[in-house]
């Protein structure tokens, strides 16, 4: 990533969000959840619950791509929940 300014806030949103703090997220279907950065090309990151606790990460991309994503995210969401990693 080459917008030093976007990755700084980008990575600033994972390290609030592994102390519970997600901020500006909602649910996109089957699961997925979209975070959503407020920077640059307004950049998203798609996540899923694991049980109560784990979160993973699942994709990212900007607000260009973001049906792509969306869709590459729930895919592997499902992936997940046939591997028996729900």
């Amino acid at each position: 990533m080459r917008d030093k300014r976007a990755k700084a806030r980008i990575v600033a949103r994972l390290v609030s969000a592994s102390f519970g703090n997600f901020g500006d997220c909602k649910p996109v279907g089957e699961g997925v959840s979209e975070m959503r950065i407020d920077v640059g090309a307004g950049y998203r990151v798609y996540y899923t619950r694991q049980g109560t606790v784990v979160y993973i990460l699942l994709t990212g991309g900007s607000k260009a791509t973001q049906a792509q994503d969306i869709k590459q995210a729930i895919r592997m969401a499902r992936g997940l929940k046939e591997s028996g990693h729900d």
